[in-house]
């Protein structure tokens, strides 16, 4: 035995390793079966299925999961995590991949993705649920992207979106869990840089 030696762990673990600490879920778990990817309703959108998202981290792929469109397209139905039969939370790996490329300011695959997702959260802070208003007026407002007026026209035009935010109980208990998950995140250190599995 060899003794007074240090241990470096491989930089193919550290993006795994991160995941599972942030996501509470055991990515060796996966064995590629495939059913996440069959059941996802954005699955057609994306440049990679949620089962080889899960690949790529079990083998430490970083750049690769990172560049990927897939993340940001993730509605987060949790209809992959109720089709695993592994029981991984596999919404739970795609919202830890969001919180480190925000933690290493990556930019998203998706154009503008980023500033729905932060917008779409804000308003779920402050009224305890998305107010659809509300965020795609501060949508257009920062991205100056107009392409859904008309529908949004037509969504007004029939109800479906109201001026006033809805008053849902359990709002300040909303509140509380945003305040521990962002004191949650600041405790998570995200895998260095350049840790993409020697690419």
């Amino acid at each position: 035995m060899v003794t007074g030696a240090s241990v470096t762990p491989s930089p193919v673990s550290e993006l795994r390793t991160f995941v599972e600490r942030q996501s509470g879920q055991r990515i060796f778990d996966c064995y590629q079966c495939g059913k996440c990817s069959a059941g996802c309703p954005v699955d057609y959108a994306m440049d990679l299925g949620p089962r080889q998202i899960m690949r790529l981290i079990q083998m430490g792929l970083k750049k690769e999961v990172m560049q990927s469109t897939t993340i940001w397209l993730c509605v987060g139905c949790d209809t992959c995590s109720s089709r695993c039969p592994a029981k991984i939370d596999i919404a739970r790996v795609m919202e830890s991949l969001r919180i480190l490329a925000a933690a290493e300011g990556t930019a998203p695959a998706v154009k503008k993705v980023d500033v729905f997702h932060k917008e779409f959260l804000k308003a779920v802070e402050q009224y305890g649920r998305a107010h659809e208003l509300t965020l795609s007026a501060k949508y257009v407002m920062k991205t100056f992207d107009l392409s859904n007026m008309g529908m949004g026209l037509n969504m007004f035009s029939k109800g479906k979106l109201v001026f006033k935010p809805p008053s849902v109980s359990g709002a300040a208990e909303v509140k509380r869990i945003f305040a521990a998950s962002r004191s949650a995140a600041a405790t998570a250190r995200p895998p260095a840089a350049g840790a993409e599995g020697g690419h």
